[in-house]
């Protein structure tokens, strides 16, 4: 084999392993469309030594030196973050074939900066959250701690399901086979009735998450991360996508069903969050704040998750 034959080879050999690489990252196709980007976001990235060390100081002495000093890390990752969208937005700008893509990163670019000091105060009331500790992440009950929010709260790993409907309701009926799938069609009003009851059950204070609960408990949604969205395919269990997991912890926050909260806007409807089957995927990320539902109505691809309220902290 000549020279100018093993250069060529090689070159193959590597863009097949690029592609190779990126397409086995995702399933959802609308998860790759920045699969060839030097700038792209990781499913959840770990922190960085500084913001360990600036968190470890500060949970030996809340001091606030400690937290000045935590809050300058917090700032300076959050500023690095805005770098990498805006350096993402020149590189679409300069290869994207399609307009829209660029429209979008110019919206999340625009959000980013706009949200600046909600989102560094949302971070800093995570990481000084006393109940931060390893293993916060791993649901030993089916709940997991919602780190940073006002009132101490667990939400549920996952949206309630149709089985876990049906066991509140008797007159509730679902297709052979969708046990897993999340239940949808209810109102607030029956989600509030469902807490009602798992309170009365179980003893403890059940109710649907507050939009900024909802959204410390789910996290910013990584560009990588893959679930059901825009596939035109209707519902799927919810663990179908387990392997992409919120800031909790816990799954399906992202697609496959909008879901409830107990937020309302100004117009008098009510927040809904996360995206659904047959969303966009840009309507599906955690900062989205304009989809809204009547309270009365119930709706195909709308569900809800609950949180419990902590007793004694």
């Amino acid at each position: 084999m000549n020279n100018k034959m093993k250069t060529a080879l090689t070159v193959c050999m590597a863009l097949l392993c690029s592609v190779g690489s990126a397409q086995n990252r995702q399933v959802n196709p609308e998860a790759k469309q920045f699969r060839y980007s030097t700038t792209i976001e990781k499913e959840r990235p770990e922190l960085n030594e500084a913001t360990k060390a600036c968190i470890a100081a500060y949970r030996r002495d809340p001091s606030a030196e400690n937290y000045a000093a935590l809050q300058r890390q917090v700032e300076a990752n959050y500023d690095a973050v805005i770098a990498r969208k805006q350096a993402k937005l020149e590189e679409l700008r300069r290869t994207a074939g399609d307009q829209s893509k660029v429209d979008e990163m110019q919206e999340i670019v625009n959000e980013v900066i706009a949200e600046r000091e909600h989102r560094i105060a949302q971070t800093m009331a995570r990481f000084t959250d006393p109940r931060m500790r390893p293993g916060a992440r791993e649901s030993r009950d089916g709940f997991l701690p919602v780190l940073g929010a006002a009132t101490p709260v667990d939400i549920a790993y996952a949206p309630v399901t149709n089985a876990e409907y049906a066991a509140f309701d008797e007159n509730f009926s679902y297709p052979s086979g969708e046990d897993s799938f999340p239940v949808v069609n209810v109102s607030v009003g029956d989600a509030l009735r469902y807490c009602a009851w798992l309170s009365a059950r179980d003893g403890k204070k059940y109710r649907l998450p507050t939009e900024d609960e909802w959204e410390l408990a789910a996290g910013h949604m990584p560009k990588d991360a893959d679930f059901n969205c825009g596939l035109g395919k209707g519902l799927t269990p919810v663990s179908a996508f387990s392997q992409t997991k919120g800031a909790s912890g816990g799954i399906d926050f992202w697609g496959n069903c909008w879901e409830w909260t107990f937020t309302s806007r100004a117009d008098g409807t009510i927040a809904v969050k996360g995206g659904a089957w047959d969303s966009p995927r840009m309507s599906c990320r955690t900062e989205h704040r304009s989809e809204s539902r009547s309270a009365g109505g119930s709706y195909p691809n709308v569900g809800f998750r609950v949180v419990r309220e902590v007793v004694g902290q």
